[in-house]
């Protein structure tokens, strides 16, 4: 693990930058105490890094859950009732591991997920540009469309212009640039700016402005800038730490809460593990059974000292990806290096302008949601192109797991659409002799899916027609398909059609045997393999 230390840890130093404060806005966004936003992402750095059989992904709290949080804290009537459901989704979680339900993150198309890494990257730059100009309304880390401070995405930026901090703006495009020329031009002339990564001299840069400014015209304002918790003493710091109320557990409520988080993180961590998945250079497979192990582990730990429940997150994966990181060591890393900020230097990462953070995010942002990605996966057709795009669309608009839900069911009607087009083919052979001679030739799966499809040839052919019905290929036949080709044996008759089965059990040519061959047949298909 330690083979490649000089990839994680700059690595690990760019995520823990990306990860601060979305830590602490995820936490506002959910109503709960800005530690516990901190706490979920050591322990999803720390426990689920190790426990993880993911190479790059990284582990924290999930904006996408912070809907749920903010309700069931209220519900729930108090954040230590909630704190027991967080230990009971974790609980839950581990029995989805147990039962292999990992497997569900195998069923996403393709191009949903390439759907919702573009959504999630150009998600990313939006809620990023009003932070870009030092207009903090909203925390960081809340995605949705409909913002907690009321606006929604757009709007959001529309009022940021009349909100423009002179000093934030400066020392974030001073910041993109550092970034840009490091990534463009430095790495590419000497070793030692592979080392160390453009985000954390940006990050430098940033204080050393907030530092020489404050007092004047460019002074940076406390609200934008980062605001970890500062305890003056080793008790404060204790104080911080909240435990669950297990006297509350016969609360069905809390059971619903527990069932709830455990579902949707794991649907979740299931996506982004396929996201991280298929950023990664070297394509590694992450064991999701595992991953659903590390994630309930992960959750358990949090919810019992204070923690938000855990994701594994495509927006700090990402970071990490793009920062070269190659193993867990980055993950892990990072988490320690949250415990140990919080701990040491609480004061001066509160000295972080926030725009800077915004600058490091529009590069990750960029990164997903390359504008050339849109032309490839139009290339591709309309079958690829237009689930890719209702996930984008989706996710912008809605949240992340509402874009991704509508993307799915776009995804299966073009399966459906598929199906029915890919259930047989037709193949007019001979008219000479005064009849149609039609070949139909069927599928190697033929489902329900493709009633529909069937019925209407059989409907649509001609008086006087001889049709061969081939079932050579087939070797799942359902029993809707078998009650239609019955019940067409009756039509057939009236409108003077002829005919003819082939299969691999034989050749039928009358309808009696047709009959006798289906009833043959188990009660709901027929296997011809």
């Amino acid at each position: 693990m330690f083979k490649y230390l000089k990839n994680d840890l700059p690595a690990s130093i760019v995520v823990f930058f990306v990860a601060l404060p979305l830590c602490l806005g995820i936490a506002l966004a959910s109503g709960a105490p800005l530690f516990s936003g901190l706490i979920a992402g050591i322990v999803g750095g720390i426990v689920v890094g190790m426990l993880s059989g993911s190479h790059i992904g990284v582990s924290g709290p999930a904006a996408g859950l912070a809907a749920i949080v903010l309700t069931a804290i209220g519900a729930l009537g108090g954040y230590e009732n909630f704190l027991l459901a967080v230990v009971l989704g974790g609980i839950i979680q581990l029995l989805f591991g147990v039962l292999k339900a990992g497997v569900i993150g195998y069923y996403f198309p393709s191009s949903v997920i390439k759907g919702m890494l573009t959504g999630i990257g150009i998600i990313i730059i939006l809620k990023q540009i009003p932070h870009f100009f030092g207009y903090d309304a909203d925390p960081e880390g809340d995605w949705a469309f409909f913002q907690v401070d009321g606006e929604n995405t757009f709007s959001e930026i529309i009022n940021s212009i009349n909100y423009i901090s002179v000093g934030s703006t400066i020392v974030a495009v001073v910041g993109l640039a550092i970034l840009i020329l490091w990534d463009k031009v430095l790495t590419k002339k000497a070793k030692i700016f592979t080392l160390i990564q453009g985000p954390l001299v940006a990050v430098i840069v940033g204080i050393i402005f907030f530092v020489l400014t404050q007092g004047s015209s460019l002074g940076i304002q406390q609200e934008h800038l980062v605001s970890v918790p500062t305890p003056e003493d080793a008790s404060s710091f204790l104080a911080q730490f909240t435990f669950p109320n297990f006297g509350a557990i016969t609360n069905m409520e809390i059971w619903v809460t527990a069932f709830t988080i455990a579902l949707v993180a794991s649907l979740e961590t299931l996506l982004c593990v396929e996201a991280t998945d298929k950023l990664d250079p070297e394509k590694r497979v992450t064991p999701t059974n595992r991953e659903l192990l590390a994630q309930g582990t992960g959750n358990i730990l949090s919810g019992l000292i204070g923690g938000l429940p855990i994701t594994q997150v495509i927006v700090r994966s990402s970071a990490n990806i793009q920062s070269g990181g190659k193993t867990k060591l980055s993950a892990i890393v990072h988490g320690f290096f949250l415990l140990i900020s919080v701990i040491l230097i609480p004061t001066l990462l509160n000295k972080i302008p926030l725009s800077v953070l915004a600058a490091i995010l529009f590069i990750v942002g960029y990164k997903l949601a390359k504008p050339k990605l849109f032309k490839e996966m139009y290339k591709l057709g309309w079958k690829q192109f237009v689930p890719f795009v209702v996930t984008v669309v989706g996710i912008i608009f809605t949240d992340l797991l509402v874009g991704i839900s509508l993307g799915l069911v776009v995804g299966i009607v073009v399966i459906l659409l598929k199906s029915y087009q890919n259930s047989h083919f037709l193949h007019i052979e001979d008219k000479s002799d005064g009849k149609h001679r039609i070949k139909m030739t069927l599928a190697e799966e033929v489902t329900f899916f493709n009633k529909g499809a069937i019925l209407k040839e059989l409907d649509s052919l001609p008086r006087d027609t001889f049709l061969e019905i081939n079932l050579m290929k087939t070797r799942y036949l359902d029993n809707d398909i078998i009650e239609i080709l019955e019940d067409f044996l009756f039509k057939a008759k009236d409108r003077n059609i002829d005919l003819k089965l082939v299969s691999k059990r034989g050749v039928v040519e009358n309808p009696a045997s047709f009959i006798k061959f289906f009833n043959e047949r188990p009660k709901s298909s027929i296997s011809l393999s």
